[in-house]
């Protein structure tokens, strides 16, 4: 079903317009993720790129973009087009999530100007962080290339490989494993273990739309007894 869909966002100028814009998106939030990471755990100050301020907006505004075009294509086409462009809708509202999480990472750098490292969850979060650049790059790829079985790939690893790893930061400051860490580092911590785990998540949710049909866009992908797709 997705290479129908994309035949159908690419033989239109209006979804093919705002298949495009999703993309400008993701690559938007990619740019904020890696400038939130630079400021919280690289750098011993709060000072943004300040173009970076900007670009959440921008984000905002595709999003917007994508949901005119699509609303317009769906009204002249006709009901017949109004799956293909619910899929799209779905896709960047997750995209756009993504961006509000990067955002509240830098955030989260401006209130705690410190360098967030020197922690007993460094070796951690720098797992968690390399990973979910690669699954920024894996899912732009995934969804530019049409591909299942990457895209089933990033949806079956990401427990292991991002949100167990978040959960146990969490789980360990709740339950005071590091009495050592002061209350603003811990919640730093904490929320910053959070937000990536949305992070990981809102990507993954973007690739469930390569193997899933609409309604099951976001979940685990639901296969035959057989094993057959």
């Amino acid at each position: 079903m997705w290479k129908q869909i994309i035949k159908a966002w690419k033989s239109n100028s209006l979804l093919d317009q705002a298949w495009s814009e999703s993309f400008e998106m993701l690559e938007i939030d990619r740019r904020m993720f890696l400038e939130a990471i630079r400021v919280l755990r690289e750098s011993d100050d709060a000072a943004l790129n300040e173009d970076i301020r900007k670009l959440d907006k921008k984000v905002n505004k595709y999003e917007r973009e994508v949901r005119r075009k699509v609303m317009t294509h769906c009204v002249v086409e006709g009901a017949s087009e109004l799956p293909s462009g619910m899929v799209l809708v779905s896709v960047v509202i997750d995209i756009e999530r993504v961006g509000d999480y990067c955002k509240n990472i830098l955030k989260l750098a401006e209130h705690h100007p410190r360098r967030l490292a020197q922690s007993p969850f460094d070796d951690l979060l720098g797992e968690v962080e390399r990973e979910i650049k690669h699954r920024f790059d894996q899912t732009i790829e995934v969804l530019r290339t049409h591909d299942i079985e990457g895209a089933r790939a990033l949806m079956r690893t990401y427990r292991a490989e991002v949100g167990r790893n978040c959960d146990r930061v969490v789980t360990e400051i709740l339950g005071n494993q590091h009495p050592d860490l002061n209350p603003g580092e811990a919640v730093a911590l904490a929320l910053y273990a959070r937000y990536l785990k949305r992070i990981s998540a809102h990507l993954t949710n973007t690739v469930t739309s390569v193997v899933n049909p609409f309604h099951r866009i976001g979940f685990k992908e639901k296969r035959s007894p057989s094993g057959d797709d």
